[in-house]
Parts: C-alpha cells; sequence; structure tokens
C-alpha cells in the first residue's frame, strides 16, 4: 500500500513539476532570462537554495540551485543533467503554409510541440493569403509548449520560404518526404499517410502541407519530381491547420 501511494506521489509530482528555459548555461552555471528570472522568483517565490529544473531547449534537463534570486537575472549552480530528456524517437520537420487567420497556425504550432516536432518552416505557395509570420511570438508558443509537455528541446523555427524553393532544399534522399495535397491526379494516385509511415523503416520525416487553397497543380508537380511522395489524410475535408496536426499525430502513433 505504501509503495502505490509513493508512486501516485511520484507521477503526481513529475505532472506538476516547474520547468525553466534558459539560454546561458556555462559550465556548472545557469543563468535565467529576465521572463523567465521573474517568473521563477517573483511569481513562483523561489529563493536562494531551492532547486529547481531548467531546460536548455536542445534536449537537456538540468537540475539546478539557485545561488542568486534576483528577480531580473536569477543565477543558479548545475548539480545534475539528463540528455535527451522528453524525446522521441524520430525526427519530424512540418513545412506548413501560415493560415489566413494567424491565430489557427499557432494553435497548430503548439499542439505539434506537444505531441513532438523537431523543425517548422512557414512556406509560402502561390495560394497562400498569408506571407508574413511573427517569429518572436511564434518562438515564445513553441518554448511555452515545450515546457508544458515536459520536453528538453524546443522546436527549430526557421524562416519563411517559397514553396518551391522549400523542395529545391531538401533532396535528401535517405529521409522521407512527403506532400499532402487535395486534388487528385489519375496518373499519380495519392497513398494514406498511415500506410506510407507505416512501410518507412527510417526516422527522417519532411510533410508539407499547403494553404487554404491548396498547392497548386505546378508546386506539386515539382515535389514529385524532387522525390517527394504525394498522401492524403483520410475521407474528410482538413483546415490547413487540422491537417497539419494530423500528420503530427500520424508520425507520433507511428512510433509510439
Amino acid at each position: 500500500m505504501l509503495s502505490a501511494f509513493s508512486y501516485i506521489c511520484n507521477e503526481f509530482q513529475f505532472l506538476t513539476m516547474e520547468l525553466f528555459y534558459s539560454e546561458e548555461i556555462t559550465g556548472d552555471i545557469c543563468r535565467l532570462g529576465h521572463d523567465e528570472s521573474a517568473h521563477c522568483i517573483k511569481v513562483l517565490r523561489h529563493r536562494a537554495g531551492d532547486i529547481i529544473s531548467v531546460i536548455d531547449g536542445h534536449g537537456t534537463l538540468y537540475t539546478c540551485r539557485i545561488t542568486s534570486d534576483n528577480p531580473k537575472e536569477a543565477e543558479a549552480i548545475i548539480t545534475g543533467k539528463t540528455e535527451n530528456w522528453g524525446g522521441h524517437p524520430y525526427i519530424l520537420h512540418m513545412a506548413v503554409c501560415p493560415t489566413k487567420n494567424i491565430d489557427r497556425y499557432e494553435w497548430f504550432a503548439e499542439k505539434a510541440c506537444e505531441m513532438g516536432l523537431d523543425e517548422l518552416t512557414p512556406i509560402i505557395g502561390e495560394h497562400s493569403e498569408r506571407r508574413i509570420l511573427k517569429a518572436e511570438r511564434m518562438q515564445k508558443i513553441l518554448t511555452s509548449a515545450s515546457k508544458q509537455s515536459l520536453k528538453g528541446a524546443i522546436p527549430a523555427l526557421n524562416e519563411p520560404v517559397s514553396v518551391k524553393d522549400f523542395i529545391l532544399m531538401h533532396g535528401a534522399k535517405d529521409t522521407l518526404r512527403l506532400i499532402a495535397y487535395c486534388f487528385e491526379d489519375e496518373n499519380i494516385p495519392r497513398r494514406s499517410i498511415k500506410e506510407v509511415l507505416s512501410s518507412f523503416s527510417g526516422t527522417e520525416i519532411i510533410v508539407m502541407i499547403g494553404p487554404e487553397g491548396d498547392f497548386s497543380k505546378e508546386e506539386a508537380q515539382a515535389a514529385l519530381e524532387n522525390g517527394f511522395i504525394p498522401v492524403h489524410l483520410g475521407a474528410s475535408r482538413l483546415r490547413t491547420e487540422t491537417a497539419a496536426l494530423t500528420a503530427v499525430e500520424a508520425a507520433y502513433f507511428r512510433y509510439m
């Protein structure tokens, strides 16, 4: 009975653990930025001597003891670390056209990060209605989602690039490259993303998702000529952000 109670307590502590993010980790010293320091010291009221958990955004979790409880720049000494903390056994790069309503795109990025996302590239297609993103806001969303979902790595956020340029940039033969579009081509039938992923023995995956108006046929043709496999995400007609998240889920369940 005692062991069961202890297990429940440990699980509760894990799920409710506080995580902080630091870009300044040198040797055995960790410094929190202004916002993280304010949250740690002013909001959560941590003081010198307290033990906190910090991620570096590259997959490592640090156990630290606060040595300075300055609310503008807290400092701590590192007492332990765990590499590849909260990681997943695949590498997923989503190339997704921004939605006209940017809230939908931010929602997708947050939820994709929670499940397992390594890299996000906003791509601009011929039918795209939105061509500008606030990178700083997106980065904050990804950082917050990584901490909330207990991950040591924060997905890389790339600069926006055109669909055709993205296609030309990714010609690696050992990477599974997928493109999801809505129209049918009798000569090149689309396969289920579930089927394609289940037969793939590697771990590096790229998925392209188009804008509300879909990829143009010229963009799709360029992708096929450069080794991308056309896929569908089921019988339902999905919004851009829903289609992108469905692809993330397909990869998640393929490897988990």
